[in-house]
């Protein structure tokens, strides 16, 4: 659908993606935690993936649908995050930390998908 450079959401999921990477190799070197943790990767990471896709779709239903997926995804994420911390696998302020910039895309990706909901529904 659109660019390369200057793409927030873009850049921004990327980033949190190569956050998640680190925790997750943290997680299992450091706490020995590999089933969570990889539920974590999973979505994580998942996320700038379906971002790049729907940059990259054919149509404004297949951008529409591919934020729709990078939305879900950080929201699962955000339970994973919330649920090593209060089994305490993650201390409060790389919870904290991480958890505000799950916030950020879920809002961010929540927006775009509102835009091209409303879009869609005008036309």
């Amino acid at each position: 659908m659109n660019s390369e450079k200057g793409n927030a959401v873009q850049e921004k999921s990327y980033a949190f993606a190569l956050r998640i990477v680190k925790m997750y190799k943290w997680l299992c070197e450091e706490k020995r935690e590999f089933v969570l943790s990889k539920q974590l990767l999973r979505s994580g990471t998942s996320i700038g993936a379906n971002v790049e896709e729907a940059i990259g779709g054919m149509s404004g239903k297949d951008f529409s649908a591919k934020m729709g997926i990078a939305y879900k995804e950080a929201r699962e994420t955000h339970y994973w995050l919330r649920l090593l911390n209060d089994s305490e696998l993650i201390g409060n302020a790389a919870f904290e930390s991480i958890r505000d910039d799950c916030e950020e895309l879920l809002k961010l990706i929540g927006s775009i998908c509102k835009t091209m909901k409303n879009r869609n529904s005008d036309s």
